[in-house]
């Protein structure tokens, strides 16, 4: 049986197949502190990168009406692999059924729109999970705004567990980071930007500027989703009246709360608490 939605105001969704995503939550709060949010990791059944279109897509619309139902009217994926392979089915087919004055937005456009004023030589390179890679939702995405750039990508299975395990920093994580820039700058040497199309690698940054040569560009995913987001609100004032303000934080797992209290510590550097959900 479908559950009815509230139509009151309530706090912005934020949601990732993780911890990633926090990385993004982060920015959001430093640039919308005033706003609440709700922020749900699906950590039971993470990683999505390795997964299916099909499943992708199920368990991001199962997460997205978990927070409708607690009242958010505005949910980011922040998510990658989640914007890659469930957005547009969400947006085009769903919303209209669920509530069409509720929306869901991805992490993929807000970054791209950036790219034509970052690079010069018009050679971009992009890091990600092997499902953002093999959706190409990048390249789409790029070339839609800016047709005559070029677009390399690099899956880099390695790195998200690498961050999750808390290795990011140690001696283990060069070989991993060295070998996937190394097949990047292989593929086209000309690249002078890259983008980190995962929300986990900023915790990589130091180890991939180290092995990085100079004059290439690093793209970060948080910054310009906040201010994007900041902007959509902005533009969208119908929107932006039904996101509460308390300067609020809700934290929800569908894993362990004891184990998400633990990681989120790598990615928020303060104790939070923490409450699990089913979603289905």
């Amino acid at each position: 049986m479908k559950k009815e939605l509230s139509k009151t105001a309530g706090a912005i969704g934020i949601f990732d197949s993780g911890y990633g995503g926090l990385t993004i939550l982060n920015q959001i709060k430093q640039t919308m502190p005033e706003y609440d949010y709700i922020y749900l990791g699906d950590n039971a059944r993470t990683p999505y990168g390795t997964r299916s279109f099909e499943i992708v897509y199920e368990f991001t619309l199962q997460a997205v009406n978990k927070l409708f139902e607690m009242g958010c009217h505005l949910v980011i994926l922040a998510c990658n692999t989640a914007s890659a392979k469930a957005l547009r089915s969400i947006q085009i087919n769903d919303l209209p059924k669920i509530d069409p004055n509720r929306r869901v937005l991805g992490v993929i456009r807000p970054t791209v729109e950036c790219i034509g004023s970052v690079t010069h030589s018009k050679h971009v390179g992009v890091l990600a999970t092997s499902g953002t890679i093999i959706s190409g939702s990048y390249p789409l995405e790029i070339h839609k705004l800016y047709p005559d750039i070029v677009v390399s990508g690099e899956a880099c299975p390695m790195w998200v567990p690498l961050v999750e395990n808390k290795e990011y920093d140690s001696p283990g994580a060069d070989y991993f980071v060295k070998q996937h820039i190394d097949n990047l700058l292989k593929k086209d040497p000309e690249i002078d930007t890259i983008i980190l199309g995962c929300t986990h690698y900023p915790l990589l940054l130091s180890k991939i500027s180290q092995y990085l040569p100079k004059g290439i560009s690093v793209v970060s995913q948080g910054e310009y989703v906040a201010k994007s987001l900041k902007d959509y609100l902005r533009r969208h004032p119908e929107i932006d009246k039904l996101c509460t303000r308390n300067g609020e934080c809700k934290f929800l797992t569908t894993e362990s709360e004891i184990k998400f209290s633990e990681s989120a510590s790598t990615f928020l550097n303060q104790a939070i608490s923490v409450q699990k959900v089913i979603i289905e």
